[in-house]
């Protein structure tokens, strides 16, 4: 079908167009781009990059190991600290936090290249088959991880790492969570969720039970009376709504589902897009399901957001990576009502413009509308409480401590559910792995209570 057509249809380009659209956004750095790349490095003493970074990669040592032609060392230094390193080198926004810290970045406006020297050394790693740790003797204490994203991912490592059995109860098919469903496939191509999902698992001593919901097949209760600890690292599953007339019409949809299903799509073809598309939302899942609906074949995609630029959680680069896209980014406008054709089709969107008024937000009596066949709701995910029990919940995220423990006895979180997280992948590891120290610790003072106490 050609792209006169309106409405949403899929195969509004060639496969060969798809091919090209959806390849890597940044490839691995081959041999020579790689010590090029790292011979920018001065390796500062308490380098900055290090202090911004979430997880606190010895950056300075791993671009040192490459530069003197030892990537696979190096790797073993990013795994250390992080053994989601390949997907985070893929999906970090390094541009607002090692990179921006970089002092190459302050001195000449152009950092060196952290995310895709660190990609350099994880990817060879991992082609490799290299495993870098081995289980300590069992210590014969279980713990249930909730959820088998990035936090629970790195949680159960860690676990692992100290000689505990780790069950995963996921709600999905596949392992991965955020990484396999919700990251734009341009970002992380060629099934590399799964690949890094299962260079996790290969440690040994982690059990993945998929198709297990907190709530609906199992209990926290439960869980606590089978386990002797449990992390949950659920994410955010609900999805805000727009509260706004005529969101029930077909072609509204939810932009973490639009991109889920292009993640999941063994082709392009079968995705259908609309020719005019409306993104509402000012974050990343924004710019990805806009972005790539521009990919798909839609002729406009416009995102609104209802602040300035400088007010949206997505990055500059982000922005202008969208732009350069072909999308378009409007500010100050908020959805006002939905209209649709007879046939019960969105049509047009009918916006707000909207005013910054002493710190609040309000509507300024002007409106306008835009024509739209496809809107994508990107305005943020909830947590669906239902299923905590008794967990303390403030601001609608679970409430812990600074090693992630819960209000409930030995039950900790992290990632994305937990109160104050960034909802960055690099931070959601950072929390599973402390967290799992922390309840490595509990267990053992558990065992060993006359040691705990001397220790204390």
């Amino acid at each position: 079908m050609g792209t006169t057509d309106s409405g949403m249809i899929g195969g509004r380009l060639t496969p060969g167009q798809y091919e090209v659209n959806f390849a890597d956004l940044h490839p691995r750095l081959d041999e020579h781009e790689a010590l090029v790349a790292s011979d920018r490095c001065y390796f500062c003493y308490d380098a900055p990059c290090m202090t911004a970074c979430p997880t606190s990669i010895d950056i300075p040592l791993f671009i040192r190991q490459i530069a003197t032609g030892n990537p696979i060392g190096s790797a073993n230094t990013i795994f250390d600290q992080n053994i989601l390193g390949g997907m985070c080198a893929r999906v970090c926004p390094t541009e607002t936090l090692c990179e921006e810290a970089c002092v190459r970045m302050e001195a000449e406006g152009r950092p060196v290249a952290i995310g895709r020297l660190q990609r350099f050394a994880t990817d060879i790693a991992m082609a490799e088959g290299r495993q870098f740790y081995e289980r300590a003797p069992s210590t014969g204490k279980t713990v249930a991880v909730v959820g088998a994203g990035p936090a629970g991912l790195a949680c159960a490592h860690r676990l692992a790492v100290n000689g505990h059995d780790v069950v995963i109860y996921d709600a999905r098919e596949k392992a991965g969570g955020l990484n396999e469903y919700g990251i734009a496939t341009y970002k992380a191509t060629d099934d590399f969720a799964q690949r890094e999902v299962d260079y996790v698992l290969a440690i040994g001593g982690i059990e993945i039970r998929n198709r297990q919901m907190l709530g609906r097949d199992i209990k926290l209760v439960d869980l606590l009376a089978r386990h002797d600890a449990v992390f949950l690292g659920i994410g955010l599953t609900g999805v805000n709504a727009l509260r706004t007339e005529g969101e029930a019409a077909e072609g509204v949809e939810d932009a973490i589902d639009f991109i889920a299903s292009l993640r999941q799509s063994p082709g392009k073809t079968d995705i259908p897009v609309g020719r005019r598309v409306v993104v509402i939302g000012g974050g990343m899942t924004a710019i990805d399901a806009a972005v790539q609906a521009k990919l798909l074949g839609a002729e406009e995609v416009t995102i609104c957001y209802r602040r300035g630029r400088e007010h949206m959680n997505a990055s500059t680069y982000e922005q202008d990576l969208a732009t350069s896209r072909g999308v378009t980014i409007r500010h100050w406008l908020q959805p006002r009502r939905i209209l649709a054709q007879d046939d019960g089709n969105v049509a047009r969107i009918e916006l707000d413009y909207t005013s910054d008024v002493d710190g609040r937000l309000v509507a300024t009596g002007e409106t306008g509308i835009l024509a739209a066949d496809h809107i994508l709701k990107a305005i943020g995910q909830t947590l669906e409480p239902d299923a905590l029990g008794i967990v303390a919940l403030q601001s609608g995220r679970i409430v812990v401590d600074e090693e992630g423990r819960t209000s409930l006895d030995r039950v900790w979180a992290g990632g994305d559910c937990r109160l104050g997280g960034e909802d960055l992948t690099v931070s959601a590891v950072a929390q599973g792995r402390d967290a799992a120290q922390s309840i490595h610790r509990a267990l053992m003072a558990e065992r060993h209570p006359a040691v705990a106490v001397a220790v204390a």
